[in-house]
């Protein structure tokens, strides 16, 4: 193996295997993995409640009833279904038989070295006032004060889908968690903005900024404590990945500039940013355990140096930007499932990074109660444990009595609370007249006026107010339009757009045809289907696609769709007849003429995927394949062969999750234009007239490469379909050569390269300018002190009577609790900590700071290019930079090239514009793992290359 993959697949020379072999205990509470949940559930991150997004008035509901086998409990469909489960799972194995040799059993845990004990919180300048006046607070708590504050009240046990318990004697209120990252899901009246991938295709850091504050403010004013996003993770590995679109391109500083810009926009507005999910979540198949018929999750199986450089390169812009908060995942990394994962929640986020804020679990990702807690997780969500819904936490009373007995020491609950109450301190949340801690004013988990509060309790409850639908919107239609439009990339041009509203030419020529120009509209995606929100989580494909499905979807307020907006921009004009066939199918072969008299086609077409836990025909999350859904590509190529004999030209526009493989159509002579509008939300219709019309000068670039079969972007790209084993192995041997880097590497011609995006102008580059501030060296500047000291608390053990529930206490059944019934049966009987607990880790030369060592943040060269436009409009132009580290100097292998930055300029006709990009010592390492740290090469010469992507890059200079 090349020593670059060891340092997280194996210990290091300081460990003994023996200590390694077992350096995390997730399931240190059960017999085995199968017994600990052989009863879990499909996660129902959807609730029963219908789309409402603009309400003003309650709305009927649908009663979903229960369906499937067991229903009608007839002994020969129970025995037919019991069958064909056996044969579901013996494809599975099927599948896998090689792996199953391989795999005969579950790994042993612990494949990534241990950390312990996790450091504290409190050490960052930043972050000393908030952590002082947390301090305070924290001393006055009581210890069933400081459980409820770190575990949820339980799947629908509260207005929002992630609730925490209240400190009520000193006045921490609880808080409310909600999924973001595109809007605030299941509420009504707030907006749907574009996804994250259509943000990143703006590159655009003042859209990312504004579109997180935008976010924010609605998440304010609807008394939301905790976006849940944004989302760099998946990265996007894999090119058919389920979630790739919540994210913002499958490039680490693209995503980590997006993340951080979005971070600020939403921080500054006083809520707190999510960070998520860490790490490697790269695909939807097996990413949790039962979801898909499996006991246990994924293992994505990464090398040290992949980890640094790919994967967490974005969360430390993160951290670097203040994140209060780190959602780890679902998946195992190495083994060890990320929520109990001490070298990644320790060693790396808190060590290496000095994240200063709270680790919470993805909803049911916490496997274990003692040893998760010692691991560095500090929140667990929603509360429940292996179970939806069940009210049996692996904290709550747990943790409780885990404190009472000495297995979690008291210091660390300690420093779990004090990191969520100086998020809170942080983000200003204490100032009443902006958090009037009174809790959301919507439910999630209904539409009418009024419900229970916590309805997934069986336990009667009064009635009470839920939904105020207090209309959060503001302007922000006009943050979502921009941002659709910008993010909106032109792929070809051949003189076609913009398009005129007020004359029958179109495509820029003077030529004029006898009567009206005739213009048709073809293909589902350009219509509203069944509206919107037809799709419970938006987990279907029907109609113009403007979001993917899952947890991270919205409830949109309304959709303005591509035919209802072009329709508009030609209503009155008598020189243009538009037809429109909102179908897959058009009725070509019975209606000829549909196409015979069509001049102008315009064709749309889709390709959609989401979360794991919803499936849409063949989509099971992840695509099953890079090709147009619903037949899209057959669609464009019949439109191109018959519009107008042949001789009309076409347009097409396609909406989608990721890349999509173009080669059936892209070349075909009278397809003249090519639009991909990626996920644009509720403005979809009208952003992309602004472009189609020229309002909107074209500017979007590819945050991803379209390659031109799945198979160019390598094996490491393809999703595990089928398992390989009891616990599926994904072992990322690609390592640092994903998208862009592995067509460099291997010199794959891509169909459109990562950077790519035309314009209705053109633009010039010229005179590189490298201007040296600091001197190469080896290593960053020596760690510095901490700033600040943790804060200290009384070690003692608390009574064990204040743990016990309040005299005449009123329960509700299945809401998660911090209190004991009884303390009779607490026995401080030795706990069998994690091999490696008893280690003190030596602290990373990388840290020292929020974000790491702060030298790796000083800049240290500047690169500077005139960018003139040389067209005849205005225009929006987007200076890439990429970077090539010295050549023949060093054994280590580097990527031919990597994006180091990036910004945008409007530039009007024939004007210039210098653009200068600031490179800091972190932009112009890489990660060591003999030194464990980040290691700049001093021999050679950098070479910096700039233009508008990744292989259009003309001027160039060198350091």
């Amino acid at each position: 193996m090349d020593s670059s993959k060891e340092q997280l697949l194996s210990p290091s020379p300081s460990y003994e295997p023996e200590r390694f072999r077992r350096s995390y205990e997730a399931r240190e509470s059960f017999d085995s993995d199968l017994d600990a949940t052989e009863f879990l559930q499909s996660d129902p991150l959807t609730s029963s409640k219908p789309s409402a997004a603009f309400s003003t008035q309650p709305r009927n509901r649908w009663l979903w009833k229960s369906c499937g086998c067991f229903a009608g409990r007839s002994t020969r469909c129970i025995i037919g279904c019991l069958g064909l489960f056996a044969i579901v799972w013996l494809a599975l194995g099927a599948g896998g038989f090689f792996a199953f040799k391989k795999y005969k059993q579950t790994p042993p845990d612990g494949l990534s070295p241990p950390w312990y004990p996790t450091p504290k919180g409190g050490t960052a300048r930043s972050w000393a006032d908030s952590y002082r006046k947390a301090s305070e607070m924290v001393a006055k708590m009581t210890l069933p004060e400081k459980v409820n504050v770190t575990t949820g009240t339980g799947w629908k046990m509260g207005p929002a889908v992630g609730n925490t318990g209240p400190a009520i004697y000193v006045g921490f209120p609880a808080l409310s968690l909600q999924d973001g990252p595109l809007g605030i899901r299941f509420a009504d009246n707030a907006t749907a903005f574009p996804a994250g991938v259509t943000v990143g295709a703006t590159w655009n850091k003042q859209l990312m900024y504004e579109w997180g504050n935008a976010h924010a403010v609605e998440a304010r004013k609807k008394g939301v404590n905790v976006i849940l996003g944004p989302c760099i993770g998946p990265l996007g590995r894999m090119p058919a990945g389920g979630r790739n679109w919540e994210g913002f391109g499958a490039d680490p500083y693209l995503q980590g500039i997006a993340a951080a810009e979005s971070i600020k926009g939403i921080q500054e507005e006083g809520v707190m940013a999510t960070i998520k999910h860490l790490v490697a979540n790269e695909q939807e198949h097996f990413r949790q355990a039962w979801e898909w018929g499996l006991p246990n999750a994924l293992s994505a199986n990464i090398d040290d140096r992949t980890m640094h450089e790919l994967y967490l390169w974005p969360f430390g812009d993160a951290v670097k930007a203040g994140v209060a908060s780190v959602m780890c995942s679902y998946n195992m990394i190495n083994n060890s499932y990320a929520c109990g994962n001490s070298k990644l929640l320790n060693g790396l986020l808190r060590d290496e990074m000095g994240f200063q804020g709270f680790v919470m679990s993805d909803w049911l990702a916490q496997r274990s109660g003692v040893a998760s807690a010692l691991a560095g997780l500090d929140m667990t969500m929603p509360g429940d444990g292996l179970l939806w819904e069940d009210g049996k936490s692996f904290w709550g009373p747990e943790l409780t009595r885990s404190v009472l007995n000495g297995s979690v020491p008291l210091d660390r609950l300690n420093d779990m609370v004090t990191r969520i109450v100086a998020a809170w301190y942080q983000l200003g949340q204490d100032d009443e007249t902006k958090f009037d801690r009174k809790g959301p004013n919507f439910s999630s988990w209904t539409d009418e006026p009024e419900g229970v509060f916590a309805p997934g309790s069986p336990t009667e409850q009064e009635t009470i107010p839920v939904n105020r639908y207090v209309n959060v919107m503001g302007d922000h239609a006009s943050i979502a339009r921009q941002i659709a439009a910008e993010g909106t990339v032109l792929l070809k041009h051949e003189g076609l757009l913009p398009l005129t509203r007020r004359t029958n030419t179109h495509s820029n020529e003077t030529r004029r045809r006898d009567g009206p120009l005739q213009i048709a509209i073809f293909g589902e995606d350009a219509g509203p289907g069944e509206g919107p929100n037809h799709c419970q989580d938006r987990g279907c494909n029907q109609g113009t696609l403007a979001s993917g499905w899952g947890s991270g979807s919205v409830e949109f307020p309304y959709l303005v769709t591509p035919v209802e907006a072009l329709a508009k921009s030609w209503e009155g004009n008598e020189d243009v007849k538009v037809s429109s066939y909102l179908t897959n199918k058009p009725p070509f072969a019975k209606q000829p003429e549909i196409l015979r008299d069509a001049q102008l086609c315009i064709v749309f077409a889709n390709a959609d995927s989401g979360e794991g836990y919803k499936a849409w025909e063949g989509v099971k999350g992840d695509r099953p394949d890079l090709f147009l859904q619903k037949g899209g590509d057959e669609l464009i190529v019949q439109v191109a062969q018959g519009c107008h004999g042949g001789n009309g030209e076409v347009l097409v526009v396609i909406h989608t999750v990721g890349p999509v493989v173009m080669e059936k159509w892209i070349d075909l002579p009278n397809i003249k234009a090519v639009l991909l509008a990626n996920l644009p939300g509720q403005e979809s219709g009208n952003a992309l007239a602004d472009v189609i019309f020229g309002d909107v000068n074209p500017s979007g670039k590819l945050p991803w490469t379209i390659g031109k079969t799945l198979d160019d972007y390598g094996e490491g790209a393809k999703i595990m379909y089928l398992p390989n084993g009891v616990v599926p192995q994904q072992d990322f041997k690609e390592g640092l050569f994903i998208d862009y880097r592995h067509f460099d590497k291997h010199d794959i011609e891509p169909r459109f390269e990562f950077g790519f995006g035309l314009s209705y102008t053109t633009f010039e580059f010229t005179d590189c300018i490298v201007k040296e501030l600091k001197g190469k060296s080896p290593l960053p500047a020596p760690r510095p002190k901490d700033f600040a000291v943790p804060p200290e608390y009384d070690a003692n053990i608390p009574d064990e009577e204040e743990a016990l529930f309040p005299k005449d206490f009123r329960k509700l059944k299945k809401y998660v609790y911090p209190y004991l019934d009884t303390v009779d049966d607490i026995v401080s009987d030795p706990y069998p900590y994690p091999d490696g607990y008893d280690i003190q880790q030596p602290l990373s030369g990388a840290g020292g700071d929020e974000g790491g060592n702060p030298d790796l943040w000083e800049i240290y060269v500047t690169v500077s290019v005139n960018i003139t436009n040389t067209g005849d409009r205005a225009g929006k132009v987007v200076p890439q930079l990429y970077l090539q580290y010295p050549q023949g100097v060093s054994t280590v292998e580097f990527p031919v090239k990597v994006l180091r930055g990036f910004d945008k300029l409007l530039l009007q006709k024939e004007e210039t514009k210098t653009v200068t990009f600031n490179l800091t010592r972190r932009d112009l390492s890489y990660w060591d793992i003999n030194t464990q740290n980040w290691a700049m090469v001093t021999k050679g010469e950098y070479k910096f290359l700039v233009g508008q992507s990744s292989r259009d890059l003309p001027v160039s200079g060198t350091w």
